[in-house]
């Protein structure tokens, strides 16, 4: 699977490798994403075309969906390097991985570990799942129906 799609594999790693460094870190290390996204919101609460958007809006939502949204794009190389057949690989790979991360998170100084970030990460696993099938299903339409004129 790997060795068939090196570039793949190699930007999957790299991902990883940034995700490791978003969720792994040390408290003290990390930049202050809640305030950033506290200053975010305070600027976008000043356009009162924004109020539908910005009402619903908390640290806290913004929180959940940057941590749906960082989970997606590795839920569609995932996809990727499995095939569209192992789906649910990928989705168990995702959930098992984001799981660890929480598990690890308990132990690392400043992070604070919270199973809601285990299910929005495997919001956006899933996401990330749908995307990439999405995007290949015209592919895939294609090759079945190159197979079956063959085998006519």
């Amino acid at each position: 699977m790997l060795h068939r799609h090196p570039f793949l594999s190699l930007l999957t790693v790299l991902y990883l490798g940034f995700v490791g460094l978003v969720t792994l870190t040390p408290g003290s290390d990390q930049p202050d994403y809640a305030g950033l996204a506290g200053r975010v919101l305070a600027r976008l609460e000043r356009y009162p075309g924004l109020d539908p958007l910005t009402s619903r809006l908390s640290v806290e939502r913004i929180e959940f969906l940057a941590n749906v949204g960082l989970f997606v794009p590795l839920g569609v190389f995932l996809l990727l390097l499995v095939g569209t057949r192992f789906w649910l690989v990928a989705m168990a790979a995702g959930i098992v991985l984001t799981s660890m991360i929480e598990s690890v998170q308990r132990e690392i100084p400043g992070r604070v570990s919270d199973p809601r970030d285990v299910a929005a990460n495997s919001i956006g696993m899933f996401a990330g799942i749908v995307l990439a099938v999405l995007l290949t299903l015209p592919a895939a339409m294609r090759r079945r129906r190159e197979r079956a004129v063959r085998q006519a």
